[in-house]
């Protein structure tokens, strides 16, 4: 299965292709058709980035039966947008803001938009679909729906590291059959198929197509399964994803500014 990085080299951010422990550097990203130019290198010599930088990410609330709990099964996708500034590298920290009380992870598969996509039939919105990755929705749930709740989600679940990302993007697998794992300092707290998901990958590129455009290089991400607990500063969050590897970051809480 053809894997795609972005990578920092020599103070150089480039995508490229991994293969056997060596990155071949790309034009430019590959859901662009960037062509392979100059010598490979080794991924030991690189420091790996988000492997996207998306117009725009898009991401699935209560999208995992097993997530429901007692609450009642949407009727449509429900989507909601994540900043780009929220993105955050593979290796990166997770920073928890100094008033954030109840900061939870959330691993979730990743789709990447390959081509634009607008007003999608089934067919058109699975053809879409350039490949998958490993995220982290990570979510304050006192902004999100606590007392401290906001209008918005837009601090809840998009301040700056809020979407961990990577680290690879990989080609040709199927969405609707996945292991999604998470683990939280070594212990298992997430683990279950993409099976489960309310509605299919297709499904919500069709969705959204319908009023708003999707371009290549766009993110969705598609829902947390099971449950979720609150991270702590020295934390290490891992998301895995088969066929992709794992997405790992640390957790630190910020100082607090004067």
């Amino acid at each position: 299965m053809p894997r795609y990085v972005r990578f920092l080299h020599q103070d150089q951010a480039r995508y490229g292709r991994e293969q056997d422990g060596l990155l071949y550097p790309l034009e430019r990203a590959p859901w662009l058709g960037g062509g392979e130019a100059g010598p490979s290198i080794s991924l030991a010599a690189v420091t790996l980035l988000a492997p996207c930088e998306p117009r725009t990410i898009f991401a699935v609330g209560l999208n995992y039966r097993s997530h429901l709990g007692q609450r009642p099964a949407p009727r449509d996708p429900e989507i909601f947008y994540k900043p780009v500034s929220a993105l955050q590298h593979p290796g990166g920290p997770i920073v928890i803001p100094p008033e954030a009380e109840d900061v939870h992870f959330e691993g979730e598969m990743v789709a990447v938009i390959g081509r634009e996509v607008r007003h999608a039939s089934l067919d058109q919105a699975r053809d879409a679909i350039f490949g998958l990755t490993c995220g982290n929705d990570v979510s304050d749930r006192n902004w999100q729906r606590g007392a401290g709740k906001d209008l918005q989600w837009w601090r809840a679940k998009g301040a700056d590291t809020f979407a961990p990302l990577g680290p690879a993007v990989v080609t040709d697998l199927d969405p609707a059959d996945r292991l999604l794992q998470t683990r939280v300092n070594g212990e298992m707290l997430q683990s279950q198929e993409t099976s489960d998901l309310l509605f299919a990958v297709p499904e919500i590129i069709r969705w959204i197509s319908r009023w708003v455009t999707l371009t290549p290089g766009d993110l969705i991400y598609t829902g947390t399964p099971g449950n979720t607990r609150r991270l702590v500063h020295g934390d290490v969050v891992e998301v895995e994803l088969e066929g992709i590897g794992v997405l790992r970051n640390p957790v630190i809480a910020a100082t607090p500014t004067p």
